[in-house]
């Protein structure tokens, strides 16, 4: 798998070569982030924290509300760790101060451990010192700690000249059970494939900034097919992982599907078919991932009314009633305004709607039965859902916030 890196400097997406010669300034990270977001978790990489001139602790911060993120480094402390695992981070990069009195008091599962190295030397301190110890012996030295490593093979960092694919396969026994993922120079799609045949991973900044690798073949680099016209069955997902249908995706539809942000496959019959170009139903793609065993993709998508189904229902396997349903009728009702509409009175009515609020929180602990529990808290969540409409909020963001604080680091 591919997890694509924004380096930052000064609050601008920068590609430097060999952690020391500025490359590319990219500008605003944060559009950046909206398309490689669609491949999955990012990396995002604070320079000026870990080379000590300065943090752009705000940028990071945003990216992670905008994307899964993994956030490297400045992290020297415990501290400072938990804080951006607080914040919403699914893993943080440790590299200076990765040493087990530190790594001990985090969570495992959500620590990697950067082992930077020039010709097989860690090197810290923002790849400025070499420590003495090779790459094997700090990975067996910190494993029990980890659920991950980030190996930069910092000479080829920038050079887009591949990456060193035999020293990376001799690093998988010391990783032990530990993922590891790969950085420094590469380029191609073929040695995303191999490294994911290895169990790897594939961290790359520059030759995404540069289009010599394009994201939605970085996507595609790992799959295969055993169906004799090649393609990849494709399962269409809403924000919150409902099926919604199947489809079939090709090279081709990916990387539209990938440059255009939205729903984008192979039709058997017309080739490229854009979801939604007649009926108007289209998709904002959100992501596009590989499954277990690399022959299937899901598509997680948002979905404009009326529904993926050509017979304009939710889903291919008819209308289906939860959150999402309830919220898409509110949205509907919030944009058409039809007259008579309790929904578009509480929304022209905010004092009324936080009137109503209140009133059916109280409503949900003064009930003392469980019908009586479970008929008041429908009332509290419709309201609710109004309220998180007129905020342009979704359920599925609300869903987000709760898996943030249930992955916080415990302090």
């Amino acid at each position: 798998m591919i997890i694509p890196s924004i380096d930052l400097m000064d609050g601008q997406a920068v590609q430097l070569i060999e952690g020391a010669e500025l490359e590319i300034s990219a500008g605003d990270p944060r559009p950046i982030a909206k398309q490689f977001r669609i491949a999955g978790e990012l990396a995002v990489i604070d320079l000026d924290a870990a080379m000590g001139t300065g943090d752009n602790s705000d940028t990071v911060a945003d990216l992670i509300d905008l994307a899964p993120t993994r956030v490297g480094g400045g992290i020297r402390s415990v501290e400072d760790a938990k804080r951006w695992l607080d914040v919403g981070a699914e893993r943080v990069i440790l590299g200076t101060a990765a040493e087990p009195g530190v790594l001990e008091q985090l969570p495992r599962e959500r620590v990697i451990a950067a082992l930077d190295a020039r010709e097989g030397e860690v090197v810290v301190e923002g790849w400025t010192t070499p420590t003495g110890e090779a790459i094997e012996e700090r990975m067996e030295r910190l494993r029990p700690y980890v659920g991950g490593f980030l190996v930069t093979f910092v000479e080829r960092e920038g050079h887009q000249d591949g990456t060193d694919l035999e020293h990376a396969r001799s690093l998988a026994d010391a990783a032990g059970d530990a993922k590891l993922t790969i950085a420094g120079g590469i380029t191609t799609p073929e040695e995303i494939a191999i490294l994911d045949d290895l169990g790897m991973d594939a961290q790359v900044g520059m030759a995404l900034y540069e289009d010599t690798l394009h994201l939605g073949d970085a996507i595609a680099a790992p799959l295969t097919s055993d169906r004799e016209d090649g393609l990849w069955p494709t399962v269409v997902t809403d924000e919150r992982g409902t099926a919604l249908g199947l489809a079939y995706s090709d090279r081709e539809s990916i990387r539209i599907a990938v440059d255009e942000r939205r729903g984008v496959y192979h039709s058997r019959s017309r080739g490229v078919w854009r979801k939604g170009d007649t009926s108007g139903a289209t998709q904002e793609l959100l992501e596009a991932a590989p499954d277990c065993d690399r022959d299937t993709l899901r598509f997680r998508v948002r979905q404009r009314p009326p529904g993926f189904c050509h017979r304009d229902t939710r889903t291919c396997w008819g209308e289906w009633f939860d959150i999402e349903t309830l919220q898409s009728v509110i949205e509907a009702r919030a944009r058409e305004r039809p007259a008579g509409s309790y929904t578009s009175t509480l929304l022209d009515d905010p004092s009324l709607l936080d009137e109503k609020l209140l009133e059916e929180a109280g409503e949900v602990v003064e009930a003392t039965d469980r019908d009586h529990v479970r008929a008041e808290a429908a009332d509290l969540l419709y309201f609710l859902l109004v309220r998180l409409t007129k905020e342009d909020i979704t359920f599925a963001e609300v869903e987000s916030e709760l898996r943030r604080r249930a992955g916080e680091s415990g302090e």
